[in-house]
């Protein structure tokens, strides 16, 4: 039986149809978990939610435990995870509003643990993380946006950066050289951690802001936050349309 894992804010747990049942706290060897998941049913099917940030969000991208995180959603029974993640758009087709289901990563984040492996490594432990995200969740992912009315662009190269301070304008010209399209501060390690875990795991992503220079404007947190309150609905419609598509 599929069990979908939701990490994002802790705004995605109130909408219409959504029942939160418990809340699970579970211990890791990695530490604590950013909060308690809270466990729920969305059209008739058990879901898992879990803040990243905190349930205060007053968690930093760099200090998340995200081996911890993911170990905990495993532990749980999770089989996939739909990683809800707000970011900055660096190339013309991601504006402010666009939904985006990224298929490649670039990490340059630093000093975070990046591998469950890391004190007891062998050579199997190595994984294959050619395509970073699930086809088949992106996929469904896709699909859900489209049964909604909603359009969420396939495809885009998401930058994972250190945070929690946003970026000079010289880095995101760098980032635009490097190819990519979306600036975030926690697409990794979570996704690597997923595979380890093998779990499947896809990103959804919001564009709240231009990225750095990309525009005259100076970024404001109340701007961002405008455009995400924007797309919140959009997403929990998605949610919910991606929980009539899994089987099982």
């Amino acid at each position: 039986m599929r069990l979908l894992g939701i990490i994002g804010g802790s705004g995605l747990t109130q909408y219409p149809g959504l029942e939160i049942t418990e809340q699970k706290h579970v211990e890791t060897p990695y530490g604590d978990p950013s909060s308690a998941i809270k466990m729920g049913t969305l059209n008739g099917k058990q879901v898992a939610f879990l803040p990243r940030h905190g349930d205060r969000h007053n968690i930093p991208p760099h200090r998340i435990n995200y081996r911890a995180n993911i170990h905990a959603l495993k532990t749980i029974g999770v089989t996939d995870i739909l990683a809800v993640a707000a970011v900055g758009g660096i190339t013309d087709k991601f504006a402010p509003g666009v939904l985006a289901v990224p298929d490649q990563i670039i990490d340059y984040t630093h000093g975070r643990e990046q591998s469950f492996f890391s004190e007891q490594f062998r050579a199997d432990n190595h994984i294959d993380f050619t395509w970073p995200y699930d086809r088949e969740l992106r996929e469904i992912l896709l699909k859900a946006a489209a049964d909604a009315g909603l359009t969420a662009l396939d495809g885009a190269t998401y930058a994972a950066v250190q945070g929690p301070r946003l970026e000079t304008a010289a880095e995101i010209r760098r980032l635009e050289r490097d190819g990519c399209d979306l600036v975030g501060m926690t697409g990794m390690p979570e996704a690597c951690l997923a595979r380890e875990a093998e779990l499947s795991y896809a990103t959804l992503a919001v564009v709240a802001n231009w990225a750095a220079g990309i525009t005259n404007n100076v970024l404001t947190m109340d701007e961002i936050q405008q455009t995400l309150a924007g797309g919140i609905d959009d997403v929990k419609t998605i949610i919910a349309n991606v929980m009539k598509q899994l089987s099982g």
